[in-house]
């Protein structure tokens, strides 16, 4: 693995993982976020990944993009070096989440949201309070209304307020919630429920709600169920699944 300065990488048991560590606050400038992209270029989550994890050291999991770098002769580069994290996250084929032990604001609130699943410390705080310095954030204004209950994103953005995990997951920005003493243990626990499936149904199973969103259901499901059939039902280990659950055993995944 490349040895980066702002950010741990590794790749295990079909893990990916991508660790925040630039001092305490993991404040995002453009040398850290080019590590992430890096980090996010080199991996084929089209192969036998089982997810992507984000998480963080520190005291905030991310503090927000650096504002030191919002100038008239670096804010384009910022952008897209910032905007790149997500074009690469969103073509992500396995299941992507984070792991928010502290704070996310801004940029740092953005990068954990954007993931498939997001799962928080307790009271940990969110919020996007870029508008109380005069800009708006540009992911949270394109992807946060797609989450459920616009009218509490519309506030959240406008206001720039900060708020704490349980009213993020109200409001569809946090998929669950754990005690902060035993955050690590409880999202271990979590993850290997989910890599415990198989890589290439949980790939299959993103694809087909990706498929679906925003569409009427008569054409959603037309979608959906062409990779039900001519997909999924294509692979080794949808037959191992329900052979397995038939003879009463674990099943062998392919992968």
């Amino acid at each position: 693995m490349p040895d980066y300065k702002h950010i741990g990488f590794q790749v295990a048991d079909k893990v990916a993982t991508i660790t925040l560590q630039r001092e305490d606050l993991n404040v995002l400038n453009i040398a850290m976020m080019e590590e992430i992209n890096d980090a996010l270029a080199s991996l084929d989550s089209g192969g036998d990944l089982k997810a992507l994890v984000i998480k963080a050291t520190g005291k905030a999991f991310s503090a927000g993009v650096d504002v030191s770098e919002h100038t008239d002769d670096l804010v384009e580069k910022m952008i897209a070096v910032f905007h790149r994290m997500f074009r690469l996250l969103d073509g992500f084929q396995c299941p992507t989440v984070s792991f928010v032990h502290g704070a996310a604001l801004g940029g740092g609130c953005e990068l954990a949201c954007f993931c498939d699943m997001v799962i928080a410390a307790a009271g940990v705080k969110f919020g996007q309070p870029e508008i109380k310095v005069g800009v708006f954030p540009p992911v949270a204004a394109a992807e946060f209304p797609h989450y459920g209950h616009l009218k509490p994103m519309f506030e959240l953005l406008l206001t720039g307020d900060v708020i704490k995990a349980e009213e993020a997951r109200t409001i569809g920005l946090v998929s669950r919630i754990f005690p902060r003493e035993e955050f690590a243990k409880d999202c271990e626990q979590w993850l290997a429920r989910l890599t415990g499936n198989s890589a290439a149904i949980l790939r299959l199973t993103k694809k087909a709600m990706r498929a679906g969103l925003g569409k009427p259901f008569g054409k959603a499901i037309s979608e959906v169920e062409q990779i039900y059939l001519k997909e999924m039902m294509a692979t080794k280990d949808a037959h191992e699944g329900l052979s397995a659950f038939m003879e009463k055993r674990s099943p062998k995944w392919e992968d």
